[in-house]
């Protein structure tokens, strides 16, 4: 789980990131222009590849823990809930690691001209360790609820497709399933995610920056509305849409190459 979570962590994260960068600027306060519109599209990509493989490999030890230490029958009413328990337990350990690195990443998103590490340091003077760890109730409340409707989604709709097929899908379906899943999860939690934005590059000592989620949202829908609230939603549902392809599929192939390598040896 390790290896393989890690290892379709890190090409997801590098090939979508163009596209990251795009939600970012669009949902940063100045204005997508201001934030740096197309140029310097990679700005920040040192960040999320340091923290990439030990974020998505945090997960997934974590999610594949607690299904275990939850061990129910597979024909359970209950299998949903435990797969929402391991995934949300999951998203709580993994946001030690993702939210630095998120924090790190946004902020050169939106200041394409300064270095990822010139930002990192300049956090640590200004804010201290707190500085690289705002915005992760923010990023929690949004993950949670991004899990609990992805995964159960993603788990359900291979057991219908196995069903209707009557045997276990393949990697290929696995990934359509995750990118259905994931799509679906993105747009219902765009909202979450523009608020941890907005938390994230907030000016220190500003009131964004105590990180309240609620009041951030009502700020936004104050002076944008609707469109203020699902800013970047089609850069985020087109990357995730990918990211869930790519992300679990290469998981469920590399999970099954080492399974395979285990028996041969």
């Amino acid at each position: 789980s390790l290896l393989a979570g890690g290892v379709a962590g890190v090409s997801v994260d590098l090939i979508l990131f163009p596209l990251d960068t795009i939600k970012t600027r669009l949902q940063s306060p100045q204005g997508f222009n201001k934030a740096g519109g197309f140029r310097g599209i990679y700005a920040g990509v040192p960040s999320a590849a340091i923290g990439s493989f030990p974020n998505a490999a945090a997960f997934f030890i974590t999610y594949e823990y607690v299904k275990w230490f939850l061990h129910t029958d597979s024909s359970s009413y209950l299998m949903p809930v435990k797969h929402m328990l391991a995934a949300s337990a999951g998203e709580v350990i993994a946001c030690l690691i993702r939210v630095p690195s998120e924090v790190v990443k946004q902020r050169a998103q939106v200041s394409a001209s300064s270095r990822t590490f010139q930002i990192f340091t300049n956090i640590l003077y200004q804010e201290g360790i707190q500085g690289l760890y705002r915005g992760y109730k923010s990023t929690v409340l949004r993950e949670i609820p991004f899990s609990l409707v992805q995964f159960p989604l993603w788990e359900s709709l291979k057991a219908l497709w196995s069903w209707r097929q009557d045997h276990v899908v393949d990697s290929w379906q696995s990934a359509v399933c995750g990118a259905f899943a994931g799509g679906f999860a993105a747009v219902v939690t765009t909202p979450l995610d523009v608020a941890k934005t907005r938390i994230m590059l907030a000016k220190v000592g500003s009131s964004t920056a105590s990180g309240n989620v609620l009041s951030t949202l009502h700020e936004v829908w104050r002076t944008q509305g609707l469109a203020g609230l699902f800013a970047g939603v089609f850069p985020r549902m087109t990357a995730i849409s990918l990211g869930g392809f790519i992300f679990l599929g290469a998981y469920d192939q590399t999970r099954s190459l080492l399974l395979e390598l285990g028996r041969g040896s």
